[in-house]
Order: structure tokens, then sequence, then C-alpha cells
């Protein structure tokens, strides 16, 4: 999965860990994407991460502002 390759070059706890694949999972359920090799999954993750970083922690929320940066929604 796209985001834990990204997270593991981080300092994340395991609840930041678990909330930022919730919010990737869910941003990429809300677009429909199923294939985990799709390189959108990539800039998901890292748009996901970016969002969480503003402090959000709620992962609907983040999941969808990283969608709407994307402007894919």
């Amino acid at each position: 999965m796209p985001i834990n390759r990204l997270l593991k070059t981080g300092k994340y706890t395991p609840e930041e860990t678990e909330l930022l694949n919730k919010a990737f999972n869910l941003a990429l359920q809300s677009m429909g994407v199923v294939d985990r090799g799709d390189p959108l999954c990539e800039m998901v993750a890292r748009k996901v991460i970016e969002v969480s970083a503003t402090g959000m922690s709620e992962p609907r929320k983040i999941a969808d502002v990283a969608v709407a940066l994307i402007g894919l929604r």
C-alpha cells in the first residue's frame, strides 16, 4: 500500500499510522479507486499526509480535503 511505504520514512505513532491509513482508504473509496497499483494512489497518500500535518485529526475530513486538493471531486 503506497501510504505505508511513505510512512516508513517518517516518525509516526501507531495511532497516527492508523489514522492516516483510514483517511487514505476513505479518500480512495470516495474516488472509486480500487487498483492500489494505480499511480494516483501515491498522489493521494502524499496529499493525505500533507493534510494531516496541518493538525486535522478526523479521517473523513482529511480524506475530503485531500481529494478536494487533488481536484478530482
